[in-house]
């Protein structure tokens, strides 16, 4: 896929490609500014890992927590409040991402934690965003996890949350629901919810301060938190009735006998100063269960969870925010992937220094929940965090030890060997995979109450797929025993691809990011550039560039999948730069399409030597969660260059 060493090209080389001296002497000084910004920002134990920042419900909820616990930084709740204002909409509203729609739950917590940080509730700005609340239905429409916290404040009553209550933890296995049955994350999140929602946890709101404003009605006659949408979700309905009458006659010993599961259950996974599931939402809940259950202050696990909060927060001069988790492995093993594209031999030392931090993070034999389904498969992921180890991630894992087997770097075999063959482990039914569990696709339940979001499962998806595909194609060149695990996630894409040649981003935004993962991957494999695959991704591809030789697409794609147009109303510089490597991939190397995305590339470069792409175009999960990964502007558009430079010259 990449040359060995970096390559130029002489003056009638240049002529052959339409590409004047000017312009590769230009091609050259971008690459080599952009790599040297890079390699300047890698730490100097080997990673790398930038700012991954979410809409403003965490920090949001991080003014909540302050509150909850009566453990209020005034400093750094100043600065907090000065980012959630930043971020508000003209209309008053809070989107989940950049000029998105108005969301309200973002914008309630945004809301109650600028008013508990002193906001006057006259200030324009908060009633700007009082009256979208309230057009909206007021806090009664808000999200499962708004209401959850929103209860703790005691600004509604319990029963307008889910029952979830800590007897959960002895359903057994055979049950439609069972902690086995959902995502990762769900589990981590869950679980000390049980413990928060079984004792009606009540925050110390120190000031009393409320957001009865909010609501269109008295918050105590309000009957409609659970609308009754299909059968099934009325079914689930009735049980939670059933559960809140008969929660009276629960034997206490069965209750205190739940909350020593739920509590050894967390406790194994809290992961140290990296949190419990290494994602804020878990992290918060476990630190507040922990003090609910009163467990002391100073205890050694408290003390702990809350240093893996804090560890998030991101503190500038005038603002502050918390992410919602890191992402060290997965920007390390990117960056390795563009500076490859560069200069193997020549960025040798520092991708080996990044090489020899990876190969410290892969896990082995360590506990891990994938294991319930794949007992028997030996372990060899990586996580996405600096530790996480319950819960290696498949799609990390691909692309890591998809670098390292394309290094050709020594000493990289037993890595590459024991992350393939886990990835072959993982595969799910029908050939394709998820991003940390197989086969979880128990879509019944999310008609649950509790899975308002839509994102309690973690199903097989074709960018993920794709990336595992990457690998074993790889790896399979010299060892067939990974071609069938191949074959059978190659069918999988082929099942996946949309009618115009698209496939779904499930993680990164969305059919651009879904088509350059396929393509990508099926590089590698022996399947011929004629086939439909290739061929229906480049028209697509292709009829989605915008006018300014760049492609970009909004989120707003996931909300309108059947007729979404793939454009953005402008363009960045890491989607079109996915968009060039999908083409380049499929053989458009030469193709003027790509010229003319190399040419917004390049135009768009800053004078530090990287780009400025403000927007957020990755979900965590889609309609419900986006991000913006601040690494995506620094490695993807070096990536694109460089690959570029290397088909000029494969070319001639």
């Amino acid at each position: 896929m990449f040359d060995e060493t970096h390559t130029s090209i002489d003056n009638n080389e240049a002529s052959n490609c339409s590409i004047s001296i000017n312009q590769y002497s230009k091609l050259d000084n971008a690459i080599k500014n952009a790599q040297d910004k890079l390699l300047s920002l890698q730490d100097k134990e080997g990673f790398w890992v930038f700012e991954l920042e979410a809409d403003c419900s965490i920090p949001a909820e991080y003014i909540m927590m302050m509150h909850y616990l009566d453990d209020i930084d005034q400093e750094l709740q100043r600065k907090i409040a000065n980012y959630l204002r930043s971020r508000q909409a003209d209309d008053g509203h809070y989107p989940l991402f950049t000029e998105g729609e108005g969301d309200i739950s973002a914008s309630i917590k945004s809301y109650y934690a600028l008013k508990l940080a002193g906001d006057s509730i006259d200030a324009p700005h908060m009633k700007r965003n009082r009256k979208y609340i309230l057009s909206q239905g007021g806090v009664a429409k808000a999200n499962v996890f708004t209401r959850i916290v929103l209860a703790t404040f005691k600004q509604l009553p319990w029963r307008g949350v889910p029952y979830i209550p800590v007897e959960i933890m002895l359903l057994p296995k055979w049950f439609p629901f069972h902690l086995d049955k959902v995502s990762y994350w769900s589990r981590v999140v869950m679980v000390p919810l049980f413990i928060l929602c079984t004792f009606k946890a009540t925050a110390k709101n120190p000031n009393k301060v409320g957001i009865r404003e909010l609501f269109l009605i008295d918050p105590n006659k309000e009957k409609h938190y659970f609308p009754e949408r299909t059968f099934l979700n009325k079914c689930f309905l009735a049980m939670d009735k059933l559960g809140r009458i008969t929660r009276r006659f629960y034997p206490k010993k069965l209750t205190q006998h739940a909350v020593s599961l739920a509590i050894n259950w967390f406790t194994e996974r809290l992961n140290g100063e990296d949190g419990l599931g290494g994602i804020f939402p878990a992290m918060v809940y476990s630190y507040e269960a922990m003090l609910l259950l009163d467990y002391p202050k100073d205890h050694p696990q408290v003390v702990t969870a809350r240093k893996a909060i804090d560890k998030l927060l991101v503190i500038n001069e005038d603002d502050a925010y918390c992410q919602p988790c890191l992402s060290p492995v997965w920007d390390t093993g990117l960056a390795v992937l563009a500076l490859q594209e560069v200069d193997k031999n020549g960025n040798k030392e520092s991708l080996s220094r990044a090489y020899d931090w990876l190969k410290s993070k892969q896990l082995s034999n360590e506990p891990g929940d994938w294991r319930v389904t794949r007992p028997d498969v030996e372990g060899g992921g990586w996580a996405f965090q600096f530790e996480n180890p319950h819960y290696p991630d498949v799609d990390d894992t691909a692309v890591i030890a998809f670098a390292m087997a394309d290094s050709n770097y020594t000493d990289m075999e037993e890595s590459i060997h024991r992350a393939t063959r886990w990835i072959v482990g993982m595969q799910c039914e029908n050939g394709g995979y998820g991003a940390f569990d197989v086969d979880n696709t128990y879509y019944y339940l999310d008609e649950i109450p509790f899975a308002d979001q839509g994102a309690l499962l973690d199903p097989p998806t074709a960018d993920v797929s794709a990336r595992c595909a990457m690998l074993m194609a790889k790896v399979a060149q010299n060892h067939d025993e990974y071609l069938p695990a191949l074959e059978r996630t190659i069918e999988y894409i082929r099942s996946e691809q949309e009618k115009d040649g698209s496939w779904f981003g499930r993680w990164g935004t969305n059919y651009i990011y879904g088509t350059w993962s396929v393509l990508l991957g099926l590089e590698q494999t022996n399947l011929a550039k004629t086939d439909p695959l290739y061929t229906k991704a480049v028209s697509y591809l292709k009829s989605v560039q915008r006018e300014d030789g760049g492609w970009g697409e909004d989120n707003k794609s996931y909300y309108d999948i059947e007729k979404h147009s793939g454009k953005y109303h402008f363009s960045t510089s890491f989607q079109t730069a996915w968009a060039v490597l999908g083409l380049m991939a499929a053989g458009e190397g030469n193709s003027v399409e790509v010229k003319a995305g190399i040419e917004f590339i390049l135009e768009q470069q800053q004078a530090d030597g990287v780009w400025d792409d403000r927007c957020f175009t990755a979900p965590g999960f889609p309609k419900v969660f986006f991000l913006k990964y601040h690494g995506y502007d620094k490695f993807f558009p070096l990536w694109a260059l460089a690959r570029y430079r290397n088909e000029l010259a494969r070319l001639n």
